[in-house]
């Protein structure tokens, strides 16, 4: 007879993706009034992602369509607090609680959240580049090389530990995109080679990871619905790679160019055709997915909207910033909710 999967994990599925394992909760002893703070989660960073991604978006909007200017710094300002915020909340959670920190890094699902941590760097590094270009520099170098120690730690378990394909799931995706996102700043910072590395180990890795991805949902268990928003992940190395190879190619839209813009547009298609089935999953940290990936295939094609070869470019555009300014702005009201209500940082 097989024993009984443990409480809280399907039997044969992954284990639950946002909560720390009881052991650690209870080596750490979290007692009540400090409780919550053990709850707070590293995906919270996501929501600097997605603010940052559409304040970057109504930037290029104005810079390609002439929307209004204040709307992308505003949203810009407020993803930069949200950082800090964010910052000290885990920082605290970490002095207070160590092991519970320790354990969602070595958690097979949770530990690919924290280059999100470095990404957000990486994308404050993109919105300071007007206003302080030693500032842009250090926020580029400190998240470069956050994360490439990020990203050699988890592909480095890949290749040691014997790792289920339950596990695999599209948030693989997070470390290697922020590999092809340091081009955006690095390029214009004048570091061309470090750009280059990035941009090859994110684009090369991207190829790998993503048959793993598409062999793991088709011919596998059905992802957990706390993870089903990770699919619009798919979007953003396509959509984030146009955009660093447009800045390592001088500008040039050529042929691959074009093919990194329109994959990351049908990835777009694809995950709006499953919209349904997004609409049934309760609300978790995990709905930020959905924000900067939408964000970067709007950048994207404000970008190749600028080249002016498509006739239907600017629509096109304009239409995706609508989309990113509602789904970021609905999962960011519902996030305040289920702050202000006691539901955001609790056991999952």
């Amino acid at each position: 007879m097989s024993a009984s999967p443990p409480q809280g994990q399907p039997a044969g599925g992954p284990p639950p993706a946002f909560q720390a394992p009881p052991h650690a909760i209870a080596a750490d002893g979290g007692g009540a009034g400090g409780a919550w703070l053990m709850h707070v989660p590293i995906p919270l960073f996501a929501v600097v992602m997605g603010l940052t991604g559409l304040g970057l978006a109504w930037r290029k909007a104005g810079h390609v369509a002439g929307a209004p200017e204040v709307i992308g710094e505003s949203v810009i300002a407020l993803a930069a607090t949200m950082f800090v915020l964010i910052a000290l909340l885990y920082a605290a959670k970490a002095l207070r609680h160590w092991k519970v920190v320790v354990s969602e890094f070595n958690h097979p699902i949770r530990a690919n959240f924290f280059p999100a941590v470095s990404i957000s760097l990486l994308l404050l590094a993109v919105a300071s580049l007007p206003y302080s270009k030693p500032l842009a520099s250090a926020l580029c170098l400190t998240g470069g090389f956050l994360h490439l120690v990020l990203a050699l730690n988890l592909m480095g378990r890949w290749l040691l530990r014997n790792v289920e394909i339950q596990h695999s799931n599209p948030a693989w995706f997070i470390p290697i995109v922020g590999n092809i996102l340091v081009p955006v700043s690095a390029v214009k910072l004048g570091h061309t080679e470090m750009a280059w590395f990035f941009f090859a180990v994110g684009l090369t890795m991207w190829i790998i990871v993503k048959a793993i991805i598409i062999y793991r949902i088709i011919f596998h268990d059905p992802l957990p619905s706390k993870l089903m928003p990770t699919l619009f992940i798919l979007i953003a190395p396509p959509a984030v790679g146009f955009l660093a190879y447009m800045q390592l190619s001088g500008g040039e839209l050529d042929a691959f160019a074009r093919v990194l813009f329109h994959f990351g547009l049908f990835m777009t298609l694809l995950n709006l055709w499953l919209a349904r089935a997004f609409f049934r999953i309760p609300f978790a940290v995990s709905w930020w997915a959905f924000t900067f990936p939408t964000a970067a295939i709007t950048i994207a094609a404000f970008e190749y909207a600028h080249a002016g070869v498509w006739s239907w470019g600017l629509p096109v555009a304009w239409s995706l910033l609508g989309l990113a300014s509602v789904i970021i702005s609905a999962v960011f009201l519902r996030t305040l909710w289920a702050l202000f209500t006691g539901h955001l940082f609790v056991p999952e």
